[in-house]
């Protein structure tokens, strides 16, 4: 069994509640696994800080939903329990005009209104949902708010309700009184307490390698948890169906403990490499650089990489011996200065590239490559400079999936590729390239009205929305966001391009 801890709506407490959970669940010594629903980074790196396991998104849009049946039932097994934490409202999501399919339930046909929303993913892996419910402006509305979500969709399972940012014990029995009626289990109430904050910024959550407080706000969270939620009804709903120990006895007996007949993702790789014949690759990895998707990493492994990390902040030098770099998202406006600062990377980085390495760089790391990087104070700072144009930081902010064709070859995509990814940055580059990347369509405004089809890969899009994206025969530039968990053919083809490359640096 698990639970998704979904929200009415966005900022409602959801990731709070989230980890309260784990932190709890984790002192009582509980192995647990989360999920994210959805594109985000940042909110996964609390989740596997507290877990000390990997947080696995689960996205349909960047991925498919068979993967994520696959992902969930793979990850969900050796654990003691399992935790998801939704995305936006329960029922936000890409809209309808992603998949504009059918879904049938209980004999009847209903549009996939919010396609990669919380709901589809609690619908495709059959799991009940706690929604977490904002109660600070209102006491017997809450009934009415509780009464629709529930109502609203027949086939999702509503485990119960948290109360979160109730005002006093008056207050509590208001509501109380109110949902009584519904007869729906509360779960948990959470008081006001002003002194329990997560730092936020302009793309979220402050992560957790910049919290020099963390550990105590999550030791905090743990203490509180204890008394927010009713572990007595909480407990059977995340208890996951076979814990480690069974897990192991059942992997030693040979009756299939270790995925329990589910296809793993990577079962779709063939001819696992020998370590001796491991491709290093460099990781760039610390405060500027952060934002990973876990399967991403593991399919380079599972391919034949080996993950060198590497900080750019700190580092003067390239691990020696790599044969391919791979730049992360992250907030290198954040670290600009110090990046900057850094002379040796910058013209590490510029040589290796120059060179002919194989190099992939995702929206921060794209930054990273120009020639240079203005803040939001309009501080300029230089950057590698590889890439003939500036990153410049600014309010508006750059969001959404994205559907994208690749117009040419590069070492992750070849020409025609079409590809699902996400975007989210408040910066924009002074210069685009004369001959770009991707030809990219926001799906929520017109791929309903294009000829492109998710069920016709060989579709073409019709009045793209905007080219972006910089390559070289050896360089992938972009500030689209891949998850490749569907799709071992993109780092496949990246490490193909690193097997080539023969490294000038000293080898490992």
């Amino acid at each position: 069994m698990a639970i998704v801890i979904a929200g009415e709506r966005s900022g409602v407490g959801k990731t709070t509640v989230t980890l309260s959970l784990l932190a709890y669940l984790r002192r009582q010594g509980w192995q647990i696994q989360s999920f994210k629903v959805g594109p985000d980074y940042i909110d996964p790196m609390f989740h596997s800080a507290v877990t000390g396991r990997p947080c696995r998104n689960l996205d349909p849009v960047l991925t498919s939903e068979l993967y994520i049946q696959q992902c969930f039932a793979t990850h969900s097994l050796p654990v003691d329990g399992v935790l998801i934490e939704g995305v936006m409202g329960l029922f936000d999501g890409a809209g309808e005009t992603i998949k504009n399919k059918k879904l049938k339930i209980k004999n009847e046909t209903v549009l996939t209104l919010g396609f990669g929303s919380t709901a589809h993913v609690a619908r495709l892996l059959n799991i009940p949902v706690v929604l977490v419910v904002d109660c600070s402006r209102m006491s017997y509305s809450v009934a009415a708010l509780v009464h629709g979500y529930r109502s609203f969709d027949p086939s999702i399972q509503f485990a119960g309700v948290i109360l979160n940012r109730v005002g006093s014990d008056r207050h509590l029995e208001l509501l109380r009184l109110a949902l009584e009626p519904l007869a729906i289990p509360i779960l948990g109430v959470l008081r006001r307490h002003a002194q329990i904050r997560i730092p936020d910024r302009h793309l979220g959550l402050v992560p957790t390698a910049e919290l020099t407080h963390f550990q105590t706000l999550i030791d905090q969270l743990a203490d509180l948890a204890e008394g927010w939620f009713d572990w007595a009804q909480l407990l059977p709903l995340v208890r996951g169906g076979i814990g480690r120990k069974e897990w192991e006895v059942g992997k030693e007996k040979g009756d299939g403990g270790d995925e329990g007949g589910i296809q793993n993702p990577k079962s779709k790789i063939q001819n696992l490499p020998s370590p001796q014949s491991l491709i290093p690759i460099a990781i760039a990895q610390d405060a500027a650089f952060s934002f990973y998707y876990a399967d991403n990493l593991e399919l380079l492994e599972a391919l034949g990489a080996k993950l060198i990390f590497w900080s750019p902040l700190k580092d003067a030098e390239l691990p020696p011996g790599v044969r391919g770099l791979y730049l992360g998202g992250g907030f290198p406006e954040m670290f600009a200065e110090e990046l900057s600062r850094n002379q040796a990377a910058r013209m590490a980085v510029y040589q290796a590239i120059q060179a002919g390495m194989p190099t992939y760089a995702e929206c921060g790391g794209l930054m990273y490559l120009c020639q240079s990087l203005i803040d939001f104070a309009g501080q300029h700072f230089p950057m590698v400079g590889i890439l003939p144009t500036t990153a410049v930081m600014e309010k508006r902010l750059t969001l959404g999936y994205r559907c994208a064709i690749a117009q040419t070859s590069s070492p992750l995509v070849a020409s025609g590729d079409i590809l699902w990814g996400h975007e989210f940055h408040h910066s924009h580059l002074t210069t685009e390239p004369e001959q770009p990347l991707f030809a990219l369509e926001n799906p929520s405004q017109s791929v309903q009205n294009s000829k492109f089809s998710l069920s016709n890969p060989k579709s073409k899009i019709q009045n793209p929305k905007s080219l972006e994206g910089w390559y070289f025969p050896h360089l992938h530039a972009s500030y689209i966001h891949l998850h490749w968990g569907d799709r071992p053919d993109f780092p496949q083809r990246f490490l193909d391009h690193c097997r080539k490359f023969r490294s000038s640096l000293r080898p490992c």
